[in-house]
């Protein structure tokens, strides 16, 4: 038992008559750590000196240079073996006939026999050549010898001195002898130096092809960002994917796998090459593992596109350079031009840039429109700057329907028609109405005498999907929104994708997320160009490109939401697409509100001044026989047909659907009643006339529509 230790404690004040006396207190002693063992703290010791990043640094540098100088003898090895048997030919054999180039099969086995018929010969003359060697040699040595024999007696003869017969002969044989003494010299250090040169040089070419496993290269070289594109690295990544049919054909093609590929080409910021598969491999397998070849190439998934050219058995791959895509592009040429129009009929509305680093521009002609992605990916800026474009042409007129409102589309008060903004139910019957409006417009012109131009006419409608999610009915119970036969705005859109095109009336949507609720698919199917900016299921995208770009390559549910805003997978015969593909990736120009103010500024003034609508005013009272008066005018005669026709252009809501008995109803009432007059129907001015003078001051004469 320890003995416990007394410690006197003094206090810390000054002392003073108060101060309490001096305390005494008892501490038990601790007991005594324990040793810890000898073998514990060397496994320590071990353990952290093992672990240790300079230990790990070390042991991968040493396992890097001995693989360097191994797999560089291996290297040596196969090209010494390639050019010294047919081995090569071989293998170009086997590797055209995988990719099915029987062409190139028959090539490489004609190279391969003159090869074996060369080398035969080479081999016949090695039996006979140590004879002639012989010959050769004894020749020569007489030949030598005579020769300075000659050259002494010159000698010999020019100094008078007969041992100058000999003397060429003794240089020689003394000059033989430094050599063999000068051989005897370094043979020994050369025997000693030699191995080591013959290492270093396989190390050099084992270091030159990073012969090496990849947890032993450097970290720059291990981690490979940014890292070029080569044959080697295609053929590497394609063999690895996980496809047995392509990873057998591609071992048995050896180091000539790399006749699957056609030219690596620089494709703007990244690099293209078409790729032959083996057969047997089919194109899907290689689509559907994007990711795994992206990440073999060293890149991420969105920086790897996959298409289908026209070629059989083959996929043209895109590889971006590291982190290319993530850098924006330039502004819009609609921001940096202030001088720039538009020509609906033959321009092109740019758009952006494709991954080529090529400009895109998108013609609008007499092509119906369908933009669609995930909320807040840039549909809307995408289309507007469309729409920003085409204001720049004067002879083109806006019906628009914002069901977002939320101001994205103000910018267009006094350049649209008509602008409706808002996400409520009335604001839809309003964009329904304006659409059907649109159609009494269309079916006008289909009415006109043959040759007649009309100026185009755009309707669109962003964030479409609430007008056909839309519960509304009307008084005959006809639902706004819906894809059913009696749905007004559904059928409106179908009436105008079926017969707009060929007089210029045109409709544009932007929808959120496609679905067969929000977005049916006679809409879908009725749009000429087709976009898709991110999208979460390949459902989806089939929804909004379709089926055929999808099956092309057509990926944007591969987009990154968020990180690839405002880039769009476009399937439309109106923007130039890569011969034998479906569609083109676009990254599209940002058009901020105080640019796209600026540019329908510069639209506005282009036009005499137009009246914006805000709502389609259905209460509005028409003066039916003072329009009637209006649309004769001097004439003392119209045709009925005339009249109708003239009353449609000036007001279509009013009388876009009026027949010949709604008008002769307003003017029997009116007592002007049309005529006959040469065997048509004609309306008299001066009827109309005096019947707007004696009508009762209470209107009882005209007609309110």
């Amino acid at each position: 038992m320890s003995e416990n230790v007394v410690h006197l404690h003094k206090p810390t004040d000054p002392p003073t008559p108060d101060t309490a006396p001096t305390v005494l207190t008892v501490v038990p002693d601790a007991p005594p750590a324990r040793p810890v063992p000898l073998w514990v703290r060397s496994g320590r010791a071990i353990k952290t000196a093992a672990t240790h990043e300079r230990t790990r640094s070390t042991g991968r540098a040493v396992a890097r240079h001995a693989s360097y100088t191994f797999n560089g003898g291996r290297i040596v090895a196969r090209r010494t073996w390639d050019g010294r048997t047919g081995a090569r030919y071989e293998r170009m054999i086997r590797a055209a006939e995988a990719a099915g180039n029987l062409e190139a099969a028959e090539e490489w086995e004609e190279r391969l026999t003159r090869f074996r018929a060369a080398r035969h010969h080479r081999r016949m003359d090695l039996l006979h050549s140590p004879v002639e060697a012989a010959k050769g040699v004894a020749v020569g040595a007489g030949m030598s010898i005579g020769t300075l024999v000659a050259l002494g007696i010159v000698m010999a003869i020019n100094t008078g001195h007969v041992g100058d017969v000999i003397t060429p002969l003794s240089a020689t044989i003394d000059f033989i002898a430094l050599l063999i003494r000068i051989v005897q010299i370094v043979w020994g250090p050369a025997l000693t130096i030699g191995p080591f040169l013959a290492l270093l040089a396989l190390w050099s070419v084992g270091r030159k092809q990073q012969a090496a496993p990849n947890w032993a290269l450097p970290a720059n070289v291990r981690n490979g960002e940014g890292e070029p594109i080569t044959p080697s690295i295609v053929v590497k990544a394609l063999r690895d994917l996980g496809v047995p049919a392509l990873r057998n054909a591609i071992k048995e093609m050896g180091d000539a796998g790399a006749s699957m590929l056609g030219p690596i080409t620089i494709a703007g910021c990244g690099v293209e090459v078409d790729v032959t598969l083996p057969s047997g491999v089919s194109t899907n397998e290689v689509q559907n593992k994007r990711r795994k070849l992206a990440e073999n190439l060293t890149r991420h998934e969105h920086e790897v596109f996959i298409t289908i050219p026209q070629a059989a058995r083959t996929v043209r791959l895109w590889i971006a350079d590291s982190g290319a895509l993530d850098e924006p592009i330039g502004p819009s040429p609609l921001v940096t031009d202030e001088t720039m129009t538009a020509d609906y009929t033959k321009g092109k509305a740019p758009w952006g840039q494709d991954l080529r680093g090529d400009a895109a521009a998108l013609s609008l002609y007499q092509r119906h429109l369908l933009i669609t992605g995930l909320s807040n990916q840039g549909k809307t800026v995408a289309l507007r700057s469309l729409a920003l474009w085409l204001s720049l042409d004067k002879s083109v007129q806006f019906l628009m329907g914002d069901l977002k409102g939320v101001g994205d589309w103000a910018m267009f008060d006094g350049l649209a028609t008509t602008l409706i903004q808002g996400p409520t139910d009335e604001h839809v019957i309003q964009v329904t109405e304006m659409v059907e409006g649109a159609v009494d417009e269309m079916n006008r012109r289909i009415q006109a005498p043959p040759g007649t131009v009309f100026p185009p006419l755009i309707v669109l409608v962003d964030e479409a999907q609430v007008a056909f999610m839309c519960p509304a009915k009307d008084e005959d119970k006809r639902p706004y929104g819906g894809s059913k036969a009696n749905s007004r705005y559904f059928m409106a859109v179908r009436k105008i994708h079926n017969q707009g095109r060929a007089v210029n009336v045109l409709m544009w949507q932007g929808t959120q997320d496609p679905t067969n609720e929000n977005l049916p698919k006679l809409v879908r199917e009725g749009a000429h160009t087709r976009a898709s900016l991110a999208l979460g299921t390949e459902s989806q995208a089939r929804m909004a490109l379709g089926d055929k770009a999808v099956d092309g390559g057509a990926a944007p549910n591969l987009l990154r939401p968020g990180l690839d805003r405002g880039t769009l997978v476009v399937a439309s015969d109106g923007i130039t697409i890569p011969a034998g593909q479906s569609s083109i990736t676009v990254r599209t120009h940002y058009i901020d509100d105080d640019a796209a103010e600026a540019i329908t500024d510069r639209a506005k003034a282009l036009r005499d001044g137009v009246t914006t609508l805000h709502a389609i005013e259905r209460s509005e009272e028409h003066d039916s026989l003072a329009d009637i008066a209006a649309v004769i005018g001097d004439a003392p005669r119209v045709r009925t047909k005339d009249v109708l026709a003239r009353l449609a252009t000036r007001n279509a809501d009013a009388y876009g659907g009026w027949s010949f008995i709604d008008l002769k109803r307003v003017l029997d009432d009116a007592g002007a009643e049309p005529y006959k007059s040469d065997g048509v129907m004609v309306v008299a001015r001066d009827r109309v006339a005096r019947a707007l003078a004696n009508r009762d001051t209470d209107g009882s004469a005209s007609a309110h529509g």
